[in-house]
């Protein structure tokens, strides 16, 4: 697999993309890695298609979420637990997100379990509690790992609950999915209903906890609203800019501009269908055409990273996702994870491109180190207090 992007750098630009990619924080806030479908070879590909259909013979979903299953132990503590360190540290970044599962009552506890099981076995790797925390994992050549969840649901609306999810650990709440919830509208939402009364109380309760306020998958007018009732930084964790790219996950300029407002950051992601109109040919340079648009409009000091791609699942479990679960989670027919690539960013031992591709775009050194993980680490650093 083809590592580099072909930027046409000079020997000392790539000197120094080497030296400030690996010599500074770097935050993937929407990051499903460090193993992503392309990093985890035939072998395991064939494997989990013949565990998974000798399990369950007879539905599909089921062989997904077994061979889902199956992943998450080999890299917890089973065979691929050394793929998995070594795609964190070749990737370079210092911290990501862990996700925990709030589509219920019961995904929450199961999830939480699963994620303070990975943090207890890999000694290398720091649950997050404040942003001193990142900066020292990255001091030490540790790895650390930011408990978020991308939705509400399963908090129905009990305050308390949310409050002891953030004496666990949880210290970013993206408001809604897809589709509506109690806090108020996802972005598949035809009827743009903004937040509820209730979700003006969830925001206040985040603020109060400090918890940082997320919109990635929110409607426009939820989205804007967060941004007018939350007295601190509101982020879109994983976004891009709809007027580079029109599609209901990526931002408007107004949701732009109102996050930058409240000092915020709108995290890039690196979706192959939701920044180009060909996901079989979208690249790393339409990536960075999004940070560029974001820039321009709302400046250097409000653009990150949230790529959400690639997943820790198979071809055959991607094609499956895409065809029988993505459209149960709101999105529109054709969307949704499958097996589709953006070039120079297929596998997270790439990320460096990143960070190769901001230099070739002309970026000064501080600038890139904002938008590799600055500008995340100021918003962590005025919420997490």
């Amino acid at each position: 697999m083809e590592r580099f992007y072909g930027f046409g750098l000079t020997e000392e630009q790539e000197k120094r993309a080497r030296e400030i990619h690996y010599g500074n924080i770097v935050i993937d806030m929407l990051f499903q890695g460090p193993i992503g479908t392309y990093s985890l070879g035939e072998e395991i590909e064939q494997e989990t298609e013949s565990l998974a259909m000798e399990s369950h013979p007879d539905s599909v979903i089921e062989r997904v979420q077994f061979a889902s299953n199956a992943i998450r132990r080999w890299y917890i503590d089973g065979k691929l637990q050394d793929l998995y360190k070594e795609c964190w540290y070749e990737s370079g970044l210092t911290a990501g997100n862990r996700q925990l599962n709030v589509s219920d009552k019961t995904s929450l506890y199961s999830s939480a379990i699963n994620l303070q099981e990975e943090f207890d076995k890999k000694p290398w790797l720091l649950k997050v509690k404040r942003a001193a925390d990142i900066e020292y994992a990255h001091q030490h050549q540790l790895k650390a790992g930011i408990v978020t969840c991308q939705e509400t649901l399963g908090f129905e609306k009990d305050l308390k609950l949310l409050e002891q999810m953030y004496h666990f650990g949880l210290r970013v709440v993206q408001l809604t999915y897809n589709n509506h919830n109690f806090v108020g509208a996802g972005c598949m939402e035809e009827n743009n209903a903004g937040l509820s009364t209730f979700g003006k109380k969830f925001v206040a309760k985040l603020n109060e906890l400090g918890i940082v306020v997320d919109t990635g998958h929110c409607g426009k007018q939820t989205t804007l609203d967060a941004c007018k009732y939350s007295t601190k930084p509101v982020i879109a964790s994983h976004t891009a800019a709809e007027n580079l790219y029109f599609h209901a996950r990526a931002k408007s300029d107004e949701e732009i501009l109102a996050i930058a407002r409240t000092n915020g950051v709108v995290g890039i992601f690196a979706m192959p269908w939701f920044i180009a109109e060909d996901p079989e040919n979208t690249t790393i340079e339409h990536f960075l055409d999004h940070i560029d648009y974001v820039v321009k409009l709302a400046g250097v000091d409000h653009v990150g990273i949230g790529t959400d791609w690639p997943m820790p699942q198979t071809k055959w479990m991607a094609i499956a996702f895409k065809k029988l679960l993505a459209p149960s989670m709101g999105f529109a027919p054709g969307d949704g994870p499958s097996t589709e690539v953006v070039k120079g960013l297929t596998d997270y031992r790439s990320f460096l491109n990143i960070t190769r591709g901001l230099m070739a775009r002309g970026y000064k050194d501080e600038e890139i180190i904002k938008i590799i993980g600055g500008n995340w680490m100021r918003v962590f650093k005025e919420v997490w207090v």
